[in-house]
């Protein structure tokens, strides 16, 4: 890797962006992130410097995903584009085409601005939400690089939909003559955890936060299919110049629990700093009638006492890719919560 080479990722003050931009400046990389409000760059710098000696390589560009206006000035001169900014809503959207467009749309803009500057290779982030659902009839089987979410199925959700249709997009660019020889990679994580470099919480990371705040009663029968976002970032990493990562999807999943479970680690780890952790088990009807006043909830009622089983062999092995263990993943989680004053005892 020269030390000259310039990666744009894009939505630069996101939960896994941040981190993929640590990364690369911890790696020699030079860093051009994209923010839609140019007031976002103080945030992102001073979150670099807490834990970076020198801000030095890092820049910034304007650009937002429902325009074309920016995007050839972010790509110029840039080698690699790790494209992880995607909207990710509190709640489903009034309409889903709010949420779709802006995710498909917005990719092929950072493709074709990517291609026209000559980039070697993007690595677009999407979502195990892109394989998981719209298969009744799927048992027991895991899923893997394979499966797509069948859009058409009914109880699929906007932003399900929106990650299906972007990742579908952006490999139906890649056989257009627009493409130009450049490569793609795609990175599919499951719900992301692991710490925040500040108070900006995605809204995977959030559930931690819900539970260590007692907003919830008990725990609902979901299932978790999680990933350390310090593993997601280094999935991005490898797949932006491991060879045979060209043209592939890699499903990015350590482990599979369910929440009450990740409460019981919570419990453990924080009951006796003044955190009282639900750790029973919430009734399916009580979580349904809960969500009927709670939009942020109700994407998930079709999954309770849904296993997700994910196959992760391909990025263990083409991406050299060791992630961290489930209760190391929470308990940073919840450290970086502590540490930032995002959730108190009470």
């Amino acid at each position: 890797m020269s030390d000259k080479e310039t990666v744009l990722v894009t939505g630069a003050s996101g939960f896994i962006a941040l981190h993929c931009i640590l990364q690369l400046l911890q790696s020699g990389y030079k860093v051009r992130g994209t923010i839609r409000n140019p007031s976002r760059e103080a945030e992102v710098r001073s979150t670099m410097a807490d834990h970076l000696d020198t801000e030095a390589g890092l820049s910034f560009a304007i650009a937002d995903l429902n325009s074309d206006t920016g995007w050839d000035d972010a790509a110029a001169g840039c080698d690699y584009v790790l494209h992880v900014a995607s909207p990710y809503p509190d709640k489903p959207p009034k309409r889903e085409r709010d949420l779709i467009e802006p995710a498909r749309d917005g990719a092929l803009r950072v493709l074709r601005a990517a291609a026209k500057a000559g980039v070697k290779r993007v690595v677009l982030t999407s979502s195990i939400a892109a394989m998981v659902y719209g298969h009744s009839d799927r048992g027991d089987e895991d899923f893997d690089e394979d499966d797509w979410t069948d859009v058409d199925a009914a109880g699929v959700s906007a932003y399900a939909k929106s990650k299906t249709l972007a990742e579908k997009a952006a490999w139906d660019f890649m056989q257009s003559s627009d493409a130009d020889g450049m490569e793609l990679s795609v990175i599919n994580p499951g719900l992301v955890f692991g710490p925040v470099l500040n108070t900006h919480v995605g809204t995977s990371a959030s559930l931690v936060k819900r539970i260590l705040r007692r907003e919830l009663p008990a725990c609902p029968n979901l299932c978790l299919p999680l990933v350390d976002v310090r593993d997601v970032a280094n999935a991005h990493i490898q797949a932006m110049t491991v060879s045979a990562a060209a043209g592939q999807r890699h499903c990015c999943v350590s482990d599979t629990i369910w929440m009450i479970e990740a409460a019981q680690i919570l419990d453990r780890f924080y009951a006796d700093k003044g955190y009282k952790v639900p750790t029973g088990e919430l009734p399916d009807w009580v979580f349904k009638t809960v969500a009927l006043f709670d939009p942020s909830l109700r994407e998930a009622v079709p999954q309770l006492g849904e296993m997700i089983r994910i196959d992760s062999k391909k990025a263990r092995s083409q991406l050299n890719w060791q992630p961290h263990g489930t209760e190391g993943m929470i308990v940073a989680l919840a450290d970086s919560l502590i540490k930032q004053g995002v959730v108190q005892p009470k």
